[in-house]
């Protein structure tokens, strides 16, 4: 099943756009990475789950937004 086909102008908002909140994430990973290592070197190991499970989200998120895409181009 193939989606809507834009014009390229449009795919480029559109790419621009996943671009913006892609870097978002990734930047809310490296924060996350860096509050969890310093919880943890300090002795607090209750914040490594769920800063996992918040990482693996930011993932999922991440993956879908580059099958997204890759969906653009056909």
């Amino acid at each position: 099943m193939k989606g809507p086909r834009f014009a390229r102008h449009q795919r480029k908002t559109i790419v621009s756009g996943i671009l913006s909140v892609v870097v978002i994430l990734v930047i809310l990973q490296l924060w996350l990475l860096t509050a969890t290592m310093n919880a943890y070197l300090g002795g607090d190991h209750s914040s490594l789950l769920p800063a996992a499970v918040a990482s693996v989200g930011c993932l999922v998120l991440n993956v879908g937004l580059l099958r997204y895409v890759y969906g653009l181009e056909s």
